[in-house]
């Protein structure tokens, strides 16, 4: 009787098969995904270990830009631990590893600072920075924190406008104090830690104009 209904139902297999086949489309389409986590280099090649896992996944520039060369950069061909923070897919290692993860974008490539032990990092929809002088800028969907020698770190409300190629505008004019942060996307790279962040960013409090680097936060829907 199993054999039966198996070859009965055939046709009807074939059918599905051959629609599926004319459409061209995939039953289940490539999903992008984010990961954070230390890359190493090991016979020229890349591979990043995610944040609290121990797999390890082959790494394929497809076009987030020259990722060795970045690597190199930063001193991590030397031997010293690169956290990355990048956009991609995963699929299988053809060379039968745990997987390979082929990257479209960089969020962020450093040797400093938190890393996967940044506790905010999920909270945060914006996170941008500059140096000489020193300003950073925390942002959520709850508010901003800016922060600058001298003074106590300032909460602000602000507006967001997003802008057409992927820019972002957010401005405050609460405590007497007209702030504005401009954001675009380009390779942005930190002067003082040699930090590599996908946006560039402008800050301008009142007629003071600083520059710095930016990237999006867990916090943020593209």
């Amino acid at each position: 009787m199993p054999f039966l209904r198996t070859y009965s139902t055939a046709p009807l297999l074939l059918l599905l098969v051959g629609c599926q086949v004319y459409t061209g489309q995939p039953a289940n389409p490539p999903v992008d995904v984010r990961l954070q986590g230390e890359l190493s280099v090991e016979q020229g090649q890349l591979f990043l270990k995610p944040c609290d896992e121990q797999r390890r996944f082959r790494l394929i520039d497809t076009g987030a830009g020259d990722l060795a060369q970045e690597v190199d950069q930063l001193g991590g061909a030397s031997g010293s631990p690169v956290f990355a923070d990048l956009k991609g897919q995963l699929g299988a290692d053809p060379q039968g590893g745990a997987g390979q993860f082929l990257a479209s974008q960089i969020y962020r490539l450093q040797i400093e600072g938190h890393g996967c032990n940044d506790v905010n990092f999920p909270m945060l929809s914006v996170r941008a920075s500059g140096n000489e002088p020193f300003w950073s800028l925390d942002v959520s969907p709850h508010g901003l924190v800016l922060t600058r020698p001298n003074h106590a770190p300032l909460a602000l409300p602000y507006l967001e406008e997003r802008l057409p190629e992927g820019r972002l505008h957010l401005s405050s004019e609460a405590n007497d104090l007209r702030l504005s942060l401009w954001l675009t996307p380009q390779r942005c790279v930190d002067d003082m830690s040699g930090a590599v962040r996908h946006l560039n960013a402008e800050l301008r409090l009142g007629e003071q104009r600083f520059t710095g680097c930016a990237y999006h936060g867990g916090a943020y829907e593209e």
